[in-house]
């Protein structure tokens, strides 16, 4: 059985999440900070995939302390299992997803992956195979579910969202939009990738809850249409 995908994502009043170098832009602010902290920390796991490992190096650690100590009271490890969806194994060993903060690290990579490089990520994290030339995203959820993920968070990018939303998989999405532009056409969107064809492959929502923060707005959607 496979977990219960949240995406959540920032991005600038038109529509984008970084800027067209790749580089990290700050979009939300405090109150959101917190409430990613706590989204995370009710997660059995949190995943990226590479191009955001390499482009903002992200721990993928719970920030705050008493969440840290809740999730200790709970019989969990302070931080949820990481993932990074990396089809041929680029991830630098000395990333901060594999060196920061105590827990389980998971990378996922395909079988056209160099196993010399597979070998040596093994020595810090656990290794899933899965797909041919690319990371077969239903199949990786389906291992982490075995493992014991129920809830998994995804902090992007937004190719990683795309081919999520294309197998099928994402039940809900949190939206920060933020009071910035960053305008480009070359700048990545929460979903990247070649995008949909046709009207009916579209990925329908239904949005549950508005909530203002700051000079933002945060939106929260169920995907699907249906109750």
């Amino acid at each position: 059985m496979r977990p219960h995908v949240v995406v959540n994502v920032a991005m600038s009043a038109d529509g984008k999440i970084s800027t067209r170098e790749r580089r990290q832009v700050k979009i939300s602010g405090r109150e959101d900070f917190f409430r990613v902290d706590r989204l995370k920390a009710a997660s059995d796991a949190v995943m990226v995939g590479i191009g955001t490992v390499l482009a903002d190096d992200p721990s993928l650690t719970v920030k705050s302390d008493e969440l840290k100590r809740e999730r200790r009271a709970q019989g969990r490890d302070e931080h949820p299992v990481r993932v990074v969806v990396d089809s041929t194994a680029r991830i630098p060993l000395t990333a901060s997803v594999l060196t920061r903060g105590e827990g389980k690290r998971v990378v996922a990579v395909s079988r056209r992956a160099d196993p010399a490089k597979v070998a040596a990520i093994k020595k810090v994290a656990t290794v899933v195979v899965a797909g041919e030339d690319e990371v077969d995203i239903a199949g990786l959820l389906i291992e982490l579910g075995a493992i014991g993920v129920q809830q998994l968070m995804v902090e992007g990018g937004g190719t990683l969202i795309a081919s999520l939303f294309s197998a099928g998989v994402v039940d809900e999405i949190y939206t920060f939009v933020g009071n910035i532009i960053i305008g480009g056409k070359d700048a990545p969107t929460p979903a990247d990738g070649s995008g949909f064809m046709s009207e009916g492959e579209f990925s329908r929502l239904t949005l549950l809850e508005v909530t203002r923060m700051g000079d933002g707005v945060l939106l929260h959607w169920k995907v699907g249409t249906g109750s």
